[in-house]
């Protein structure tokens, strides 16, 4: 399934109709869906919203709850996992959007983070409507491949990832956070490194590669994830 052009059409979805969704689609996507670490156990569950405790002043009919055992990259993980699956909600008519201020009303310690989805028909958008730092911004070269990655969401629209060329493709760095977001985004923003790299695996299906490396060069203010050829 190619979920390329879903990358330059997507949008963070906030509003929603009730209509009733066959769920068995995204079961079988998710059961066949690409991780960024294959040591890591997670696990999810589809909600109503009812069973989700939610802080935004909009909702969805539905929830991802997303859970996870906790090793490294396992937030990145996580992003990786989940927004391919988002890109495919988009792709048979569902809108989603990641949610940080909602968790499960039943309390597990594995808990992540969720995605509220629903039948919407204000799910997609122009190119011109991204808001988004230049490539030259989010790179030590601007570069054109790196387009999916710089479409990607993140929590308060902070962008947190940064891409370093090498021999062999480029070294992951999140940013650091000033001390007025760091609280804010310490957990959110692995999650979007992640989910940046997802838009970079499905832009690159066929050559994409991720590995933790010992030999990365350190940048004051970023905090090295790992290195990626695509």
């Amino acid at each position: 399934m190619n979920l390329v052009n879903q990358i330059y059409l997507r949008k963070s979805c906030r509003k929603y109709d009730d209509d009733a969704i066959d769920m068995e689609p995204i079961h079988e996507f998710i059961s066949n869906v690409k991780p960024l670490n294959e040591e890591i156990d997670y696990r999810y569950e589809i909600l109503k919203k009812d069973d989700v405790r939610i802080k935004t002043p909009w909702s969805a009919p539905y929830y991802l709850a997303l859970y996870s055992e906790k090793k490294e990259n396992y937030l990145e993980n996580i992003g990786f996992v989940f927004q391919q699956v988002s890109l495919f909600l988009q792709s048979i008519d569902i809108g989603s959007c990641w949610v940080g201020m909602a968790s499960v009303k039943k309390k597990d310690p594995n808990f992540i983070i969720t995605i509220a989805f629903g039948k919407s028909s204000n799910k997609t958008r122009e190119i011109t409507s991204f808001k988004r730092k230049k490539l030259s911004e989010i790179s030590d070269n601007s570069d054109e491949r790196l387009k999916p990655a710089q479409l990607a969401p993140s929590a308060i629209n902070s962008q947190p990832w940064y891409f370093k060329h090498t021999d062999e493709g480029f070294d992951v760095y999140q940013i650091k956070q000033n001390i007025l977001k760091r609280q804010i985004l310490k957990k959110w923003n692995p999650i979007d490194v992640g989910i940046a790299l997802a838009h970079m695996y499905v832009a690159n299906e066929k050559t994409f590669d991720f590995k933790i490396k010992n030999d990365f060069e350190e940048i004051k203010g970023h905090t090295y994830a790992g290195s990626m050829k695509i």
